[in-house]
């Protein structure tokens, strides 16, 4: 199998501008996910989606090659399934070779070290179409309805170790067949959700308080 890695980056962002490069430890934000993928044996090239020429720069600097990405895929309400699929076509087109693609998303740089090798490795067990990192939440949720809260995944005064199981996408990591990008979909019907019990699942990045949170975390665990 053949494997492509892709991050979106456009040069925008109202909450955390130029947060893609922003210095992580030394590092801009962006770079973590390129060495990251770069650091993986079965992934055949690091590609980077930008709008941003000082993103392309960086990008380069540190190995990835470097996609233009259209003026109408760089807005605001702009979904990542229609990035990849725009990637996925220019990647045909210049006669890229490719089975799935991974999605490293800029704002969740941590990332356990063998976490991608070991997705791999499921995702070609099974034989899933897809595959996605979620993590395990202890949240007591609800809703306030008329000025009521009403608990919807627990009991008033229940313990929180007794709740019933439930998950979140944590957004470090995703695959997804050839096929399944050129249909403009991420995960399919036979996607396999990859269990992270890491605190870096909790981290990811669209405010500065964000990007604090992250550099705590990685100075306590960034041998992991």
């Amino acid at each position: 199998m053949k494997y492509v890695a892709v991050i979106p980056a456009r040069g925008g962002s109202k909450r955390f501008p130029g947060k893609n490069l922003f210095p992580l430890e030394g590092l801009p934000l962006i770079a973590r996910s390129i060495i990251y993928s770069k650091s993986c044996p079965q992934i055949s090239e690091t590609y980077v989606s930008t709008d941003s020429p000082e993103i392309k720069n960086v990008s380069e600097q540190f190995g990835a090659k470097v996609l233009i990405r259209p003026t109408e895929l760089s807005g605001d309400f702009v979904g990542t399934a229609a990035v990849l699929q725009n990637v996925g076509q220019a990647l045909i087109k210049l006669k890229v070779d490719f089975d799935y693609m991974v999605l490293l998303q800029a704002t969740n740089p941590l990332r356990p070290k063998n976490m991608l090798a070991e997705a791999i490795g499921i995702l070609e067990s099974g034989n899933y179409d897809s595959l996605m990192t979620v993590s395990q939440s202890s949240l007591k949720l609800g809703k306030i309805v008329d000025n009521h809260f009403i608990p919807w995944n627990y009991e008033f005064g229940q313990r929180s170790q007794d709740l019933e199981p439930l998950y979140y996408e944590n957004g470090l990591l995703y695959i997804s067949s050839k096929q399944l990008i050129l249909d403009g979909r991420i995960m399919g019907e036979d996607c396999f959700p990859m269990l992270i019990n890491h605190i870096y699942g909790s981290v990811d990045i669209d405010t500065r308080e964000d990007f604090l949170y992250a550099e705590s975390i990685f100075k306590n665990y960034r041998d992991e």
